[in-house]
């Protein structure tokens, strides 16, 4: 396993501000029943079934923290030095069986001395690496991550592991016996060609798939047509769709995806909006959805540092020139961590996505699966790199979520 070092620094808190008037669908809308704070009660110890397969990216990080992002030509000297594994699907997986569930990862890595170390640390969380193909010869994944203590922002420069995926590489036999009584199946968008024969036989199999939309890549369109859930980052759906807003992106997305559920975009300190379909029901009002979720943003809870969400009633959410949808929207904050306890944010969309699953197989409502994800990549954010913050089930911040 990778050897770890500690380090702690200081960071600005997030602020929220609004001036905008209520909508008048929510003004006599009672959202005290939908803050997450009112939702998090005990839930069952375990779902029912705690296999997640995971297809995508792992990989070795080498973080390195800086008093400040270096200009062309400085030189610098780090304040502190970790490695650890990392990668999309790595961190989500670990982050699952931190959660006490069962995750297998399908990826590959060389039989090198940085692909010994992915396994060793995979497994030691107890992540199933039964599917991970071993190449003799190449080399495996790496990132290396410069962290700025001044702005908390983290820079990764990433080399990807060769040879690369094929299908061939994963025997049929390989991928029945890894969707075998399966839950769920993740797809981070990487290891393209591979990821959509194992999401057809998920298809076949009716089990349902969640798809990390990170941003645009070769392949993505295909796994985005069979996803039942997205999670997307800030930038991704304007830049999918070209839509001007996000809202009007989400509208555009559960148009141009009729499996789609529900489709979430994170924002970093400043939470997440999530856009889930509903029935079309003829009482149903009709709402531009940027105006709705402006006057719905209001309802924030500005004064407490847990995480809260806040829903809509069902609503036909209309976009200018791209059409209209029925569904829910939610708003949820991210907790805001005092500076001096804030770390790095590498792979804090990794341990939401991870989060976000475990809440799906675990039947969480939207409204708790929101707070949940968010209290785990607070905690993420605690610790530097990817994975050390992750928390495990026994957390007691995780107290009112799980038993």
């Amino acid at each position: 396993m990778f050897n770890l070092c500690t380090f702690s620094t200081a960071s600005p808190s997030s602020t929220f501000i609004f001036s905008l008037q209520l909508h008048p669908l929510l003004k006599s809308y009672n959202s005290t029943s939908n803050q997450c704070r009112n939702s998090r009660v005990k839930m069952c110890s375990l779902p029912q079934n705690t296999i997640v397969v995971g297809c995508g990216g792992v990989a070795v990080d080498f973080l390195a923290t800086v008093a400040a992002y270096p200009k062309p030509d400085d030189k610098i000297r780090s304040t502190s030095l970790k490695v650890q594994g990392g990668g999309n699907a790595g961190n989500a997986l670990t982050c699952l069986a931190r959660l006490g569930l069962n995750p297998r990862v399908i990826t590959k890595i060389a039989d090198d001395s940085q692909g010994r170390g992915i396994l060793d640390e995979l497994q030691a969380d107890g992540v199933d690496t039964s599917f991970i193909v071993v190449s003799k010869e190449g080399t495996s994944p790496f990132t290396y991550i410069i962290v700025d203590n001044e702005t908390k922002t983290r820079t990764c420069i990433h080399t990807p592991g060769y040879p690369p995926m094929i299908p061939d590489d994963l025997p049929e036999s390989s991928l029945l016996s890894a969707l075998d009584g399966a839950s769920m199946v993740y797809f981070d968008g990487r290891l393209p060609e591979t990821a959509l024969i194992v999401a057809h036989e998920a298809v076949r199999r009716n089990i349902p798939i969640l798809v990390d939309a990170e941003r645009p890549r070769e392949g993505l369109d295909d796994l985005l047509k069979v996803a039942d859930y997205v999670v997307c980052s800030a930038k991704f759906p304007t830049a999918w769709t070209e839509a001007s807003t996000i809202p009007q992106a989400l509208v555009s997305m559960l148009l141009r995806l009729p499996k789609i559920k529900f489709v979430i975009v994170t924002l970093g300190k400043d939470g997440c909006i999530m856009l889930e379909r509903s029935a079309n029901g003829p009482s149903a009002e009709e709402v531009n959805v940027d105006s709705f979720l402006e006057s719905l943003e209001l309802k924030k809870n500005k004064s407490t540092s847990i995480p809260a969400c806040i829903s809509s009633p069902v609503a036909k959410f209309k976009s200018e020139g791209i059409g209209t949808v029925c569904g829910k929207l939610y708003v949820g904050t991210a907790e805001s961590i005092p500076s001096s306890e804030l770390i790095d944010t590498t792979g804090a969309g990794d341990a939401f996505i991870g989060a976000v699953i475990y809440a799906i197989c675990s039947k969480f409502s939207p409204e708790t699966m929101l707070s949940f994800a968010a209290n785990v990549a607070g905690a993420k954010c605690r610790d530097l790199g990817a994975r050390s913050g992750l928390p495990y089930r026994t957390d007691p911040r995780l107290a009112s979520f799980i038993q």
